[in-house]
Parts: structure tokens; sequence; C-alpha cells
């Protein structure tokens, strides 16, 4: 069974790019992920915040650490220490302060995880750890101690995790999550695709991932192939949390997997600060819409240790929700939820 501690090991350079000729030119999102902002002095000078908050930043960055992709970068605004695509990606002193009734698991994953890299909890369907890291550490992050050097599987372990799915005749869907499955190379993905399809009660494979509103290079001609070509039905569950996430390169990365047939859906947070309002949760779903993606979840805070400070009661939880019910068609509305610890299904609110 898994015991909670903070992750030992980074996926490296040569896993990430292990599908490319050497000879060829780089493509944009292998540099992206090895040239990631970690430093706390350089996200300040680079979005030209003020000093006093290095310490209490690298402090924080010490218990989990920055990392922000530079595209994602361009889209915050510099100067402005509430926007509100800073406030999900900065370290803070907040995060450094105990809080009762939050912990390092809070979902109680280490309950469901049968064998090495599977967590499951739901009939009919389960996650596959496909990846230890994220391109994007989000500060609210429920995983942010979740020990992945204990489910970075080696190719015994993947045959152990592929047989156990194989003998769990009611499952029809797997979910590729991590960490972010998308760091991985399309090579091994692709492998793993074709492993699952070979699996005859399996119909759908789902990906859960952050990279192409992150790292929006990430949807390549190789993702769309090996995900968008075999026998599963392709299903893409995207998290985004606010607007001002989807630029127009964005836009682009997700018309591409809508023509390649791939459903599009979204999860957000609630996050004090950052989506807490009507307008910005109705401009979300709008401009999901916009981009050929339902509104799927919107996420009640995970209470995990470090990220009281985003957390929004249910009682204004759901008065936002019903504001952009009251402003939206009811297919633009977000299902309000919160994923309680040996239930048999996400609980409304």
């Amino acid at each position: 069974m898994i015991q909670h501690r903070q992750p030992a090991r980074e996926i490296s350079r040569v896993e990430i790019v292990s599908d490319r000729d050497d000879s060829a030119p780089a493509r944009r999102w292998q540099d992206e992920m090895t040239d990631l902002v970690t430093d706390p002095q350089e996200l300040l000078d680079l979005l030209q915040l003020a000093p006093q908050q290095l310490p209490a930043l690298i402090a924080a960055s010490h218990t989990f650490q920055l990392r922000v992709p530079r595209p994602f970068l361009k889209r915050i605004r510099p100067g402005d220490p509430q926007d509100p695509l800073l406030l999900q990606v900065l370290p803070t002193g907040a995060e450094l302060q105990p809080s009762p009734g939050f912990n390092d698991d809070p979902l109680e994953e280490a309950n469901a995880n049968p064998v090495p890299g599977v967590v499951h909890k739901y009939r009919g369907r389960l996650l596959l750890i496909a990846a230890g890291q994220c391109a994007v550490n989000c500060r609210y992050c429920f995983r942010r101690a979740f020990p992945y050097s204990d489910n970075h599987l080696n190719r015994s372990q993947w045959q152990q995790a592929l047989d156990y799915i194989g003998n769990q005749k009611d499952l029809r869907e797997v979910i590729l999550s991590g960490g972010d499955p998308l760091v991985m190379s399309d090579k091994q993905l692709g492998w793993l695709a074709a492993e699952l399809a070979q699996i005859p009660q399996l119909d759908k494979l789902r990906i859960h991932t952050r990279l192409p509103i992150v790292a929006p290079s990430r949807v390549n001609d190789e993702f769309l192939q090996w995900f968008s070509k075999g026998r599963l039905k392709p299903v893409l569950v995207l998290h985004c949390n606010h607007a001002n996430e989807i630029d127009e390169e964005v836009a682009a990365a997700l018309a591409k997997l809508r023509t390649a047939g791939v459903t599009l859906l979204n999860q957000s947070v609630l996050l004090k600060g950052v989506n807490d309002s009507e307008n910005a949760l109705a401009e979300l779903s709008e401009r999901l819409f916009a981009c050929g993606v339902l509104p799927y979840y919107l996420h009640q805070l995970d209470r995990v240790q470090g990220a009281a400070h985003f957390e929004v009661g249910d009682d204004r939880a759901r008065n936002l929700v019903e504001a952009v019910r009251q402003r939206l068609p009811g297919y633009l509305v977000p299902r309000l939820v919160r994923e309680i610890p040996a239930e048999k299904s996400k609980t409304p609110l």
C-alpha cells in the first residue's frame, strides 16, 4: 500500500524525448517541459513582482516545488499580485500554516491502490498513474504529496497493472492520470494505448491533463495519431479554471483535438480569489464552449494540507452555481461536486 511522501524522482529529458530522432529539429513541447520556471527569483523578475515575497516563496517551494511552463506565464499580467493565473502557481507562506481538517491524502487514495500505478475507486473505470509529475505545480493540487516514486512503473510493473485491468471484467474505461500523462513521450503513450486496446472489455480511453492549457504545443501530430486513431473512444478532460488561461494558441490546440474526433470536457476547481465569482465562472464556460469544450465538473477543493487558503464554503459555492445557472443555458453549467473518500461516485452539492 502507498505511504505518502514527497516525490523523489523527476521524469528526465531522456524519457520525455525518447521518441525523437536526435538529428531532427527540437520539438517545442519537449523544450518547454525542460525549460520550466522553477527558480523563485526568476518568477518574481519575469512578472515584476515585489521582492519582499521571495522568502515566503522560497520556503513554500521547499515543501512543493515551483513549476510553471513559460507559455502559461505569458498570460499572467506583470505587476499584478492578484492575477487569477498567478495565484494558482505562486507559492506563498499560507501553504506552510497547518490547517485542521486538511491532510496529505484527502481522498484516501492509499486505500484504493491495489497494484502500483493503479487507483481503483469507482465501478467501471479506474485511474492509471501514467506519469509522476506535471508540467505545472498548481498550489491547490490534491496530489501534492502523492508518492509518485512508489508508483513509477518499471516494465514488469506495467505488465502487472495491465494484468489487473484485464482481470476487471466490469471495466469499460481507463483514465490516464498522474501527474500529467502527457509529459510522457508519444512513443511510450502509444505503446500503452495499444496495450489497453487489446483488453476487450474496454471501450474508452480518457486522459486527464492540464498540458494543452499550460503548454498547447503538446497537441502535436504524433499525439493525435495514437490517441484518436485507435480502437478506444478518445475522451480528454482538461483542467482549466479561468477564461484567461485560454489564449489563441490554446484555442488552436483544442481545435486540432476536435477535428481529430476527441470528446473534450473540462473540470475546474472552485478557488478563492481565482474564480469564485459569477462572472469568472460564466466567462470560463462561454470561453470553453467557444473552443468546443463542455464544462463537466466544478470541484469543491480537496482538503489537502497547504491549500486551505483557496477554500470556498459550500453555501457560497451553491449560490455561485445557481447564479451561473440563471445566466447560462444548462449545458454550460458544470456540476458542483465534492469527492468523498469511499463514496462510489462524486457527490453533487
